[in-house]
């Protein structure tokens, strides 16, 4: 009976590790995504001013890289990026990430970018501070009377 659950025991465990040698093989590819910068950092930028920044990338591979997927940390960040088009060795291309700038105060979102590259996952950051809204005027711009305005007094 030992000798009976001895081999299962050792058949189970040899069954998971080829489990695991074919789900975990790695993929080689020679295509590679190399950033000019990796973090955009804004400053201050007004209230529903531009909060997009294009990230420029090379592909300093040897194969054509091929982006699957840009997601961004929350839905206030939203990357635009070339879908799975084949970018050749060499070829230089954009990320675009857009931050709802109607949000104000400081952030810091990312981006991670899945590829065939070397490094099939990459995160890029933007970041920086929407300045407060704009307050509205205490008195009528339109100048009526019925808004609230006083007439001017001739002297």
């Amino acid at each position: 009976l030992g000798a009976l659950v001895f081999s299962v025991v050792a058949m189970n465990a040899q069954e998971k590790k080829e489990a695991a040698a074919t789900t975990t093989a790695p993929v080689t590819s020679n295509a590679e995504i190399t950033f000019d910068k990796e973090t955009h950092d804004f400053g201050t930028i007004d209230y529903a001013g531009n909060g997009t920044y294009e990230f420029r990338f090379v592909n300093t591979g040897k194969e054509p890289l091929i982006i699957s997927n840009a997601q961004g940390s929350c839905g206030c960040t939203v990357p635009t990026y070339p879908k799975n088009v084949p970018i050749k060795p060499g070829a230089v291309e954009y990320i675009k990430v857009t931050y709802d700038t109607k949000r104000a105060g400081n952030f810091t979102k990312t981006v991670t970018i899945t590829s065939n590259a070397k490094t099939p996952s990459k995160v890029i950051t933007i970041k920086g501070t929407v300045a407060p809204a704009p307050t509205e005027e205490a008195f009528p711009s339109n100048g009526k009377k019925e808004d609230g305005a006083t007439p001017f007094e001739k002297h």
